[in-house]
C-alpha cells in the first residue's frame, strides 16, 4: 500500500493531472488502431462486386462500361487503337477497373492495389501528331442492376505519362457530363474518385483528357466515339467485291446480302447499301449484261431483316457463272484464277454461293470446284431459304492483268496457282526437257492446237511434217470439256503452238521453262497477243516466242480484193469498235502457215531448250 501510494506521488509530480489524461486517452486509440490495423490486415477477403455490362446512349455512338471485381487491385490502362473509350471489368482474383482510351497503337498500364481506395489519378495525354494536350472533367456515378457488398476505396495514386511521347502543355478545363442508370440496388458502396482520361486522335490537333469524376451511383460519360463496322466493298482495275463479317445475310429470293446492325456493345454497323455483279471483269458491259446484280446492305435494323433459315459455319463467296464463261480463255481469267485467289486461303472451309448458274461449266471445271470446296455448290438464284454466316464474300478478287496474279498483293502467285493445277489433275512433268542433259535420246513434244472454227491452221499436216524433220515428237490435238485428258496432253509437251484464241489459255498446264509459240493473224492483233498471252507466260515461267504472219498467209485474202481496206488498212476497221473488229478478224480468218518462213521458230525453240 505504501509502494502505491509512492508511485502515485511520483506520477502526480512527473504529470499534471491533464498530461495524465492525454496519455490515458493516447494509449487507448492506440490500442483501437492496433486492433482495426489487425482486422484490416486479417480481413480474407472483400467479396466480389458484380460485373456490370452497361451500354450508354450518347451523342455519337456507343459506350461500352464493364467492371472487373476481384479482391485487391484497381487498374487502368489506356490502349490507343481506335475512337472509343470502355471501361470494362471481369471478375477475377482482385478488384479492377480497366479503362480503354483507343486511337493509337501505343498503350500504357498502371495497377494500384488497396482494398480502401478513394482515387485522383492523371492519366496521360497522348496524341502522335499534336504538341498540346488539354483535360476535360467528367462527373461519372456508378449504378447497376445488382446488389454491392459494402466496400469502400482510399487512395491517392497518379500514373505516369508515355515515355515515347513529348508534351509541350496540358490543360484541365472542367466538363459534366449527365447520364445515368436506374433500378439499383446497392448497399453502402463508396466510390469516390477522380479521374482523368486521355481521349487520344491523331488526326486533330490536340488531344483531351476526360476527367471522371465518380459520385454515388451513376456514370456519365459522353464524346466518345464507338468503333464502326462496315462492309469492306472494294473496286479495283478489273473487278469489285465485298467482304463482310457478322450477322450476315443470303436472301437468294431478292439477291440481297444483309449485314445487320450489330449487337455488340461498342460496336456500330455503318448504315450503307451497294450494287455488285460478282463477276471479275468490271468495265466490260457485254459481259455484266449477262450477270444478275446483288445487294448489299449493311446497318439493316432487326425488323427488317429476314430470319435465318440455315445457319453455316464456315466462309461463303458468292460469284456468278454468267459473262463469258464458256470461253476457255475467260473460263480462267475472270473466273478460275480469280476464284482461286479468293478462296485458296480457307483450305476448303468455305461454301460457294453460285448465281447465273451453268451446268456446262461446273461439269468441266468440277475437279477445281471439288479442289478449293469441301460443300456441295449452291445454286442461290434457286434458294427459297435465308442463309446465315458469320464471314462472307461477294464477288471475286482478281489481278487487272490477264491470267495473272500478283504475289505482292496477295499470298500466292501463278507459280503456287500451277502447282495447285498439277496437283487437282495429277500432272506429272514440272519441267520441261533439257536437251542438253537428254544426250539425244529423247525428241522434244510439240504440240499443234487445231481449231475446227475461226483461226484454225488450214495446213496442219504440213507443219506437223516440216516439225518431225526438225526432230520434234508432234501432238496434234483440240482442247474440249474434257479438261483433265487435255491437261494431261498439254503437261507432256515441251512446245505448244497455235493461232491467238483462247485454245492457248492451256499453257496453264505446261510444265516450267516450255516453251509457247504464239501465231498472230492479220489485223492489229498485237496489243491482244501482248496482254493475252505473252506478258502472262512470263508469270507462268514458260519462254515465248510470236510468229506474225504476212497478209498472203491469211485466208482473207479469199474473201476481199487486195485494195480493201481489210487487208490495206486494218485500223480503220478497229477503229469501228470492237464488234467490227470480232466480226472479220476474229471470225472470218484461218491461217494458211508459210512452213518454211515458220522453220526458223522452230529451229528456235529447239535451242532453248538446248539451254
Amino acid at each position: 500500500m505504501g509502494e502505491k501510494i509512492m508511485y502515485e506521488t511520483i506520477f502526480a509530480r512527473s504529470f499534471s493531472r491533464y498530461d495524465q489524461k492525454k496519455l490515458g486517452c493516447g494509449a487507448f486509440l492506440g490500442c483501437l488502431l492496433i486492433a482495426l490495423s489487425f482486422c484490416t490486415v486479417l480481413k480474407p477477403y472483400l467479396g466480389p462486386l458484380p460485373v456490370l455490362n452497361m451500354r450508354l446512349s450518347v451523342d455519337v455512338g456507343l459506350k461500352m462500361l464493364r467492371i472487373t471485381d476481384s479482391a485487391t487491385s484497381l487498374k487502368l490502362r489506356d490502349d490507343y487503337t481506335s475512337s472509343s473509350m470502355r471501361i470494362i471489368a471481369n471478375e477475377t482474383s482482385s478488384s479492377e477497373i480497366e479503362m480503354a482510351v483507343d486511337n493509337d497503337t501505343s498503350s500504357s498500364n498502371k495497377t494500384i492495389s488497396n482494398d480502401i481506395i478513394s482515387f485522383n489519378m492523371a492519366l496521360p495525354v497522348v496524341n502522335d501528331t499534336t504538341s498540346s494536350s488539354k483535360t476535360a472533367g467528367i462527373n461519372c456515378t456508378f449504378s447497376t442492376n445488382e446488389t454491392m457488398r459494402n466496400d469502400s476505396f482510399s487512395s491517392i495514386t497518379p500514373l505516369p505519362a508515355d515515355d515515347e511521347v513529348r508534351l509541350s502543355s496540358s490543360k484541365t478545363p472542367g466538363m459534366n457530363y449527365a447520364s445515368s442508370f436506374s433500378n439499383v440496388a446497392m448497399s453502402n458502396d463508396v466510390i469516390s474518385s477522380n479521374m482523368s482520361v486521355p481521349v487520344v486522335n491523331e488526326r486533330s490537333t490536340s488531344s483531351e483528357t476526360l476527367e471522371i469524376n465518380n459520385r454515388n451511383s451513376s456514370l456519365q460519360v459522353r464524346d466518345v466515339v464507338p468503333e464502326k463496322m462496315k462492309p469492306m466493298c472494294n473496286i479495283e482495275g478489273r473487278t469489285e467485291f465485298c467482304e463482310m463479317n457478322g450477322d450476315i445475310r443470303i436472301d437468294g429470293k431478292s439477291s440481297t446480302v444483309f449485314m445487320a446492325a450489330s449487337s455488340q456493345v461498342g460496336t456500330l454497323v455503318e448504315n450503307s447499301s451497294w450494287i455488285i455483279r460478282p463477276y471479275a471483269r468490271k468495265g466490260d458491259e457485254e459481259a455484266l449484261n449477262r450477270v444478275t446484280k446483288w445487294s448489299v446492305k449493311s446497318g439493316v435494323d432487326g425488323y427488317a431483316i429476314p430470319q435465318c433459315d440455315q445457319k453455316h459455319r464456315v466462309q461463303a463467296i458468292i460469284f456468278s457463272l454468267g459473262g463469258y464463261a464458256g470461253n476457255n480463255f475467260h473460263d480462267y481469267t475472270d473466273i478460275v484464277i480469280p476464284l482461286y485467289l479468293t478462296s485458296r486461303q480457307y483450305d476448303g472451309e468455305v461454301k460457294f454461293f453460285i448465281t447465273n448458274k451453268n451446268p456446262w461449266w461446273i461439269n468441266k471445271f468440277q475437279n477445281v470446284l471439288q479442289k478449293l470446296s469441301r460443300y456441295e455448290l449452291i445454286d442461290i438464284d434457286k434458294e427459297v431459304n435465308v442463309h446465315c454466316f458469320t464471314s462472307v464474300i461477294v464477288g471475286l478478287k482478281r489481278n487487272p492483268k490477264e491470267l495473272s496474279i500478283d504475289p505482292s498483293k496477295s499470298p500466292y502467285s501463278m507459280k503456287d496457282f500451277r502447282q495447285f493445277l498439277r496437283s487437282t489433275y495429277s500432272l506429272k512433268k514440272d519441267t520441261a526437257i533439257k536437251m542438253k542433259d537428254n544426250g539425244g535420246k529423247r525428241r522434244p513434244r510439240l504440240l499443234i492446237l487445231s481449231r475446227k472454227r475461226t483461226r484454225a491452221f488450214t495446213n496442219t499436216n504440213d507443219i506437223a511434217r516440216m516439225a518431225r524433220r526438225l526432230g520434234y515428237k508432234v501432238v496434234v490435238a483440240e482442247a474440249d470439256s474434257n479438261v483433265e485428258r487435255f491437261a494431261e496432253i498439254v503437261n507432256s509437251c515441251d512446245v505448244m503452238m497455235g493461232v491467238h484464241g483462247a485454245g492457248l489459255t492451256n499453257m496453264v498446264f505446261l510444265p516450267e521453262n516450255a516453251i509457247l509459240i504464239q501465231v498472230v493473224p492479220i489485223g492489229g492483233f498485237e496489243w491482244l497477243a501482248r496482254t493475252d498471252f505473252e506478258e502472262p507466260s512470263k508469270g507462268m515461267k514458260l519462254r515465248y516466242l510470236e510468229y506474225k504472219i504476212k497478209t498472203e498467209e491469211s485466208t482473207l485474202i479469199q474473201q476481199y480484193p487486195p485494195e480493201h481496206e481489210v487487208l490495206s488498212n486494218p485500223s480503220s476497221i478497229e477503229k469501228q469498235g470492237w464488234n467490227a473488229f470480232k466480226s472479220v478478224y476474229l471470225q472470218k480468218q484461218n491461217v494458211n502457215l508459210d512452213v518454211n518462213r515458220f522453220r526458223p521458230t522452230l529451229l528456235r525453240a529447239l535451242q532453248l531448250l538446248h539451254q
